[in-house]
């Protein structure tokens, strides 16, 4: 039966609006990228006058971008790696096996997700302060302390996640893997962990993207050496002038692992985000 032609008229005038409401900020990223400071500083104009790639030139040298790029870069994969890993095992156990006190831990992890990030700011950072103090660990302004506060954030939510995906994996593949002669983690590696791809991808994605673009916590956990490409940003404005053709620049180098990443693993994250949902 063919839709009437006034819901397919409505769903392509929604559609044709939709699309300009998000290709619109993002055309006037890219024009103002193009445009010297002085026509960006002036009235703004739909059409620019002249083009230019010199702000793409100069956002390496106003600023230390590579090095804020490499900060976020390693801070970023280190926590993603660290989050799929652990959330892996951690899934893995509250999905095959019975043990004291699971229903108390899958509560209490997915229950961390009702607090919002800033609560545990301070908190962070007097642990961080007190443990540098008394050990002479340095966790605040290092990139180490930065991946531990991420992980404190994108580990309950991977974890919950994969225990959804992992219970949707059938157990008789695990089954069949220990009569074969297979001890429990070369199961879980062999025959697990291959059907539970799509979802593994989902965390990895969203724990990359969470750590990428945080500016909260990499505001005040950071110095000038591992300060991140978010809080970098700022630099590009100054007490004398703003760059805004440098930042607009700025944000779309930025912006390309994230999409890159996401189109290329596009399949595989809706493919996770959606079947751990049915049963």
């Amino acid at each position: 039966m063919a839709a009437p032609r006034s819901f397919t008229w409505t769903r392509r005038v929604f559609l044709t609006l939709l699309t300009g409401f998000v290709l619109l900020p993002v055309y006037v990223m890219v024009s103002s990228s193009l445009k010297p400071l002085e026509d960006v500083s002036s009235q703004f104009h739909w059409l620019p006058s002249g083009l230019t790639v010199r702000p793409y030139i100069d956002i390496w040298s106003t600023v230390p971008l590579a090095k804020y790029f490499m900060n976020s870069l390693i801070v970023a994969g280190a926590a993603t790696v660290c989050s799929v890993v652990i959330a892996v095992f951690a899934a893995y156990a509250v999905s095959r096996y019975e043990f004291r006190g699971k229903r108390v831990f899958s509560v209490t992890v997915l229950s961390t997700q009702m607090f919002p990030g800033i609560l545990f700011l301070l908190p962070l950072f007097l642990i961080y302060v007190n443990i540098g103090n008394a050990t002479g660990i340095a966790l605040f302004g290092s990139r180490g302390g930065l991946i531990l506060t991420y992980l404190t954030f994108s580990l309950p939510f991977s974890i919950w996640m994969l225990i959804g995906y992992f219970d949707s994996v059938p157990r008789d593949l695990d089954e069949a893997a220990l009569v074969d002669g297979c001890g429990p983690l070369r199961a879980l590696f062999k025959v697990v962990v291959p059907a539970a791809i799509p979802g593994i991808v989902a965390v990895a994605v969203y724990a990359f993207m969470t750590a990428w673009g945080e500016v909260l916590f990499a505001s005040v956990m950071t110095n000038d050496a591992t300060r991140t490409l978010a809080v970098g940003l700022q630099g590009y404005s100054t007490q004398n002038d703003v760059y805004w053709n440098q930042i607009m620049a700025a944000s779309l180098v930025v912006s390309v692992p994230v999409v890159a990443g996401f189109l290329l693993l596009q399949r595989y994250l809706v493919a996770g985000l959606t079947a751990g949902a049915v049963k």
